[in-house]
């Protein structure tokens, strides 16, 4: 099967080692503290609802002027390298002094060096990895991507479940140092990774026509999981009382994390990538109504799935589309879609604001972004159809 070749060839990629092995360390370390974040804030220092919502909205935007202010310089750049070099190191700064927050104040100051420059990491690796996948993993180097973005997403998962046994017997600050580990592998493996002058690549990439429609429709979509993402853990611990829980139910996903990402990838190259982003975005608004019943935990598990195959496609083959719009300027065009993730974090953060506490209630929110997400997408595909059946070459078939 080419699929299982192209795989394993994947794995082959010469140089590419330090690079697959970085992101996946980078994820275990995300993964060991994603999910006890908000918890830690609330129950280890002891902050607000609001102050938790400030300390990530501040550390967001400047996360967010970095990201696309080096994404439109970084494609003048011949070596990329330096800015996840420099970015991995604020990151170990900040995170130390997150580690020693006792108040309001000191948490601000560590998760602004944590996450402000944490956008170009995945930004400008992203555009690493693919002018490197274009010279060296031509035939296949869109997989190629997305099977990194799955390395990560595996890693994450991974570091999910060492989260929530680290925290069973070493509480939150086995969780934190969990996190600063996994700075230090990526850090050590970029130190590692050999940059090439790779010259220009975009004869190789078949571009996409720029859509502000879609964009705007990917925003909501990851304004939904941002929501998702910062909430469900506190809905889950308030609902069932252990917060471990919550990282268990996020590593239910790793099982079908690889085979979606795969199957999504394909999917999209043979059927197109619009159509599968609208199918995904189905399967989340199916989620976040079952959240939003308030449902037992098997349920919650049981719909994980769904979710997975969502994610699945709007971090793997909705990457590679919004590259494809900028691919003759691949650090802008990564550093884009991670602006855009990050727009949609703050919007995450902040719409919760309307419903009260930390009730199941809140997952009507992304519901209904998801759905006007899928009115634009439907109103995008209806208009390329329209166009289809009235090209003459349409006619004379």
């Amino acid at each position: 099967m080419k699929w299982w070749a192209d795989l394993l060839a994947f794995f082959r990629i010469r140089g590419a080692k330090p690079l697959i092995i970085g992101m996946f360390a980078y994820g275990i370390g995300m993964g060991i503290l994603a999910p006890m974040n908000a918890v830690y804030m609330r129950d280890g220092i002891g902050l607000s609802k609001w102050e938790i919502t400030s300390i990530f909205s501040i550390a967001l935007v400047l996360n967010m002027i970095t990201t696309i202010a080096v994404g439109l310089i970084s494609d003048r750049m011949k070596r990329k390298k330096t800015l996840p070099v420099i970015a991995s190191m604020l990151c170990i700064v900040g995170l130390t002094i997150y580690m020693q927050a006792a108040d309001y104040s000191w948490a601000l100051a560590g998760m602004i060096f944590i996450v402000a420059p944490s956008g170009l990491i995945m930004g400008q690796l992203f555009a690493m990895a693919r002018n490197h996948f274009m010279k060296h993993a031509a035939d296949f180097f869109e997989m190629a991507q997305i099977w990194l973005r799955t390395t990560y997403s595996v890693g994450f998962f991974t570091g999910l479940l060492v989260g929530a046994n680290v925290y069973l017997f070493a509480d939150f600050i086995g969780i934190l140092w969990g996190n600063l580990l996994g700075y230090v592998l990526l850090l050590a493996l970029l130190l590692l990774f050999r940059e090439e002058d790779v010259g220009s690549t975009s004869q190789k990439s078949t571009g996409e026509p720029l859509s502000i429609i879609m964009l705007i429709a990917l925003l909501l979509l990851s304004c939904g999981d941002a929501l998702r993402g910062l909430y469900l853990p506190l809905v889950v611990v308030q609902k069932f009382k252990e917060p471990q829980l919550m990282s268990y139910l996020w590593s239910a996903q790793a099982i079908f994390e690889l085979l979606f990402m795969t199957l999504a990838g394909y999917w999209a190259a043979r059927y197109g990538s619009k159509k599968v982003i609208f199918i995904a975005s189905l399967c989340a608004l199916i989620v976040y109504t079952t959240y939003a019943l308030s449902p037992s935990l098997v349920i919650f598990f049981m719909v994980q799935p769904l979710y997975s195959f969502f994610v699945s496609v709007l971090y793997g083959v909705a990457m590679g589309y919004v590259q494809r719009m900028f691919h003759t300027r691949v650090g802008f065009g990564s550093s884009l879609y991670v602006f855009l993730s990050q727009t949609a974090s703050l919007v995450g953060y902040i719409l919760p604001f309307l419903v009260p506490g930390y009730q199941p209630a809140i997952f009507m929110i992304p519901a209904a972004l998801v759905v006007t997400s899928l009115i634009l997408m439907s109103i995008i595909l209806l208009r390329e159809k329209q166009i289809i059946s009235k090209s003459p070459l349409k006619h004379q078939s």
